[in-house]
């Protein structure tokens, strides 16, 4: 079972269903990877008149459409995106620029009467919208590279023993087999001599301009969601993943160190066009590696505090949303 149907209330969250909070709606539809949520912004668009903002770190890059799933030139023509295809796969995108691109698109549609629904599954870009952008040092090119070799020779749970001594409360966030976030938070706590963790209290904590409503999307059971990862990354396949990935390849600018390279599937589609395997050991790699995504972004949403489940597997999740926006969303 990966749905905890017990809606945690905190009084510290951003969500707030009080009448006196005059601020304006803001929705959060969140969920893990395949577990439906782009269909089910496209309809909350049309039922509602919500406008869509991409929540997702790969969908901003140019030119990668089929490994992270894009919506069609016919679903954005229906329910136009905010923040897709906004960066070439050579730039880099951070959590902070995501911040402030999406806080001006909220911005924009609340001036215009609208209701910003913020559709995707890069938790951390949640995160950083939400709670702000903590004083952390900027990133070191020659740290990073330290720890990523260090990575590559001892393996992830080494990062993650170091995190544990170095910084213990960020190390019980951070999943061992994320290593993106255990290098970030190594090559602060290197760089600022002090722990991550202790940076990020340390920020002053500022009110959000939105009442956000946080709506989390899932199959209830593990294994469905499964099959539903297993049958996308096979149908990527067939849809040209590997002829799309050889085309990003023949660039020559683009490398693995770069975060759009970074992707799940994407990472292994380039090792494979290396010589890494035959095409079954890629499909099994890839559906291996967006589980590992998908339980990491679970982990994330059953501690998120007022979060709304709805089983998409189970039902009308539409109305299911819909029910939960009147009642909580007013």
């Amino acid at each position: 079972m990966i749905i905890n149907r017990t809606n945690r209330e905190s009084p510290a969250s951003a969500d707030s269903h009080a009448n006196a909070d005059t601020r304006p709606l803001a929705i959060l539809l969140m969920g893990p990877t395949a577990a439906g949520k782009t269909d089910l912004a496209i309809a909350l668009h049309e039922q509602l008149g919500a406008e869509l903002i991409s929540v997702d770190s790969a969908l901003v890059y140019r030119g990668m459409d089929i490994g992270t799933a894009k919506p069609s030139a016919e679903e954005l023509a229906r329910a136009p995106h905010r923040l897709i295809d906004i960066r070439d796969p050579a730039e880099p995108y951070s959590a902070a620029q995501f911040r402030d691109d999406a806080r001006a698109a909220m911005c924009e549609i609340t001036a215009n009467g609208g209701v910003p629904l913020l559709v995707g599954g890069t938790m951390m870009y949640y995160q950083r919208l939400l709670a702000g952008v903590a004083n952390l040092p900027a990133a070191d090119v020659a740290l990073r590279g330290e720890l990523e070799a260090w990575a590559a020779k001892a393996g992830l749970e080494a990062l993650h023993d170091e995190l544990a001594r170095v910084d213990p409360e960020s190390a019980a966030r951070i999943h061992r087999n994320d290593p993106q976030r255990l290098i970030r938070a190594l090559e602060v706590q290197r760089l600022s001599g002090r722990p991550m963790s202790v940076l990020w209290r340390e920020q002053r904590q500022e009110n959000f301009p939105w009442r956000t409503l946080s709506i989390g999307v899932a199959p209830a059971e593990r294994s469905v969601l499964h099959e539903r990862i297993a049958r996308r990354f096979t149908q990527m396949l067939e849809q040209g993943f590997v002829e799309e990935v050889a085309g990003l390849k023949a660039r020559g600018d683009l490398h693995l160190g770069l975060p759009s390279m970074k992707s799940v599937g994407y990472r292994q589609v380039w090792e494979y066009l290396d010589g890494g395997g035959d095409i079954d050991d890629l499909r099994h790699k890839g559906i291996v590696a967006t589980r590992q995504l998908a339980k990491r972004q679970l982990t994330w949403l059953r501690s998120w505090p007022a979060l709304h489940w709805v089983d998409s597997e189970n039902g009308n999740p539409l109305q299911k949303v819909l029910k939960i926006v009147r009642q909580c969303g007013t």
